[in-house]
């Protein structure tokens, strides 16, 4: 028993010393969180210039909005989709083309992409051709329990068909866009150029492999491709691309294409790696094309700044 009193102090003098230690190395711990260095917002180097601001006397285009609720290419599924027309176009000749995926997003005077702005500007310059513009976004399928209602997240109920129509390696897509919703612009009144030299198409992550794959599988139909983090790693096979590419003849596609050191790396593959692949097999097989690597993170902040010189690039040949 004496033993016993002996011991029970230094046991509890022992475990207050333990329980002093982790109350003093939670603290430490929260005192080092609070005074750490935030996470730097890589992206926060991009800013927009004074191509894609609204600029005095220059004449606007038009934006008009539209839904597509079905299709045939992609049964099923209803998308919202846009004309921009410039004000140079007249009726008289055939404008150009240039298509967008995730179409809304592209469309707004606010935000990283400012299309209309940024036409309306290149275009009154002289700078790009009289361009008209298709924005469309990737199908959708309303849940039929509850066709209005949202997510917790605020986004609709219901299936996207985005991954299976951008990141899918087959013609279904181009073909979705040349027997249906060019045909719906043109059904509109609008003269569109059959000249691929006079057509393009961009996007940004699946999109951006979306926009390359239409050009790829129909060269006689998109011959300028602007892709921004691009989405050329194994979703859907579209890791594939460089060798396909260094294996098949040279296409007469021009690309301008960017990316980010900081972009994305998951079980799907690393966006940077992938990327700088497709850069490397264009640069080989000898194609027209344009990289630029940045630092940024899978955001369009980035591209934004850069689609204006991209544009005078693609366009530079086409008036």
């Amino acid at each position: 028993m004496s033993s016993l009193r002996t011991l029970l102090p230094c046991l509890l003098a022992g475990l207050a010393s333990v329980a002093s230690a982790q109350t003093a190395a939670t603290k430490a711990n929260a005192a080092a969180k609070a005074t750490a260095a935030p996470t730097k917002d890589w992206n926060a180097q991009y800013v927009l210039g004074p191509d894609s601001q609204e600029k005095a006397n220059v004449p606007k285009g038009t934006v008009t909005k539209f839904q597509l609720e079905d299709s045939k290419t992609f049964p099923g599924y209803a998308r919202d989709w846009a004309i921009y027309v410039p004000h140079q176009y007249d009726g008289k000749k055939e404008a150009c083309l240039m298509v967008f995926q995730d179409g809304m997003g592209y469309i707004g005077p606010k935000g990283n992409w400012r299309v209309s702005t940024v036409f309306d500007n290149l275009i009154a310059e002289g700078k790009m051709p009289v361009t008209i513009a298709v924005f469309i976004n990737p199908g959708f399928a309303p849940d039929k329990n509850n066709p209005t209602g949202k997510g917790k997240d605020g986004k609709p109920l219901g299936k996207s068909n985005r991954s299976f129509e951008y990141d899918s390696v087959t013609d279904k897509y181009v073909t979705f866009l040349l027997e249906e919703m060019i045909p719906l612009v043109e059904a509109k009144g609008y003269k569109i150029s059959k000249d691929p030299k006079r057509r393009a198409i961009a996007g940004a992550s699946s999109g951006g492999i979306c926009a390359f794959n239409a050009a790829w599988q129909r060269p006689d139909a998109f011959s300028k491709v602007f892709t921004t983090i691009g989405s050329f790693t194994n979703i859907r096979g579209g890791n594939k691309f460089p060798e396909m590419v260094l294996a098949e003849p040279k296409k007469d596609i021009r690309v301008y294409s960017q990316d980010g050191t900081h972009d994305l790396t998951n079980q799907f593959g690393s966006w940077p790696e992938a990327n700088q692949k497709m850069a490397d097999a264009w640069k080989a097989k000898g194609y027209d094309y344009q990289f630029v690597m940045g630092e940024g993170t899978h955001d369009g902040r980035h591209g934004g700044m850069l689609m204006p010189e991209a544009l005078k690039w693609l366009w530079r040949d086409v008036r």
